[in-house]
C-alpha cells in the first residue's frame, strides 16, 4: 500500500520587474522598481519622468553597442547627485543633467541606479572601463 502526500507551497515568489529596451523609451512613474536592460547595437535616448519621491530605476548594459551611445535624461535638469565607480575610481555626480553609457567603452553589466526623494535623483553605478559611464552637467 502506498501513501500519497500533498505538499502545498504557499510562499509567494517575488521577482524584480524588468524590461529589455531596444530603442528610445520614455520611463514612467509606473515603471518604478524596474530594471531596464539596454540591449541594442544602436544606442538611444531614454527620458525619465518628473521627480517623485520613491521612484527608482536601474539601467544595465545588456549588449555591446555598434553605432551610438545610450543617453538617460531626467525631465528635471541639474537634479542628478551621487557617485559612480568607473574603472575603479570614484566619480562625483553633482547637479548632473544626464548620464551616458559610452560607445566603445561600455561593458556588458555596467549599470546605473537612480532613486528619488522628491527633489533629487540619487545616482550610483559601476562601469568597468574608463569613460564607460559619463555625466553631463
Amino acid at each position: 500500500m502506498s501513501t500519497t502526500i500533498n505538499v502545498s507551497n504557499d510562499v509567494t515568489r517575488i521577482f524584480d520587474k524588468t524590461e529589455t529596451l531596444t530603442g528610445a523609451y520614455s520611463v514612467e512613474h509606473a515603471d518604478s522598481g524596474k530594471t531596464f536592460f539596454l540591449n541594442a547595437a544602436n544606442g538611444a535616448a531614454i527620458s525619465m519622468p518628473a521627480l517623485k519621491a520613491g521612484a527608482n530605476y536601474k539601467f544595465v548594459v545588456a549588449a555591446a553597442f555598434d553605432t551610438s551611445d545610450w543617453v538617460v535624461t531626467p525631465s528635471d535638469a541639474g537634479k542628478l547627485e551621487g557617485s559612480l565607480v568607473v574603472a575603479g575610481d570614484a566619480v562625483t555626480v553633482a547637479a548632473g543633467n544626464s548620464f551616458t553609457f559610452e560607445l566603445g567603452a561600455e561593458n556588458v553589466g555596467d549599470f546605473v541606479e537612480v532613486t528619488c526623494d522628491g527633489s533629487t535623483w540619487f545616482v550610483n553605478g559601476v562601469g568597468l572601463t574608463g569613460s564607460s559611464i559619463t555625466i553631463q552637467s
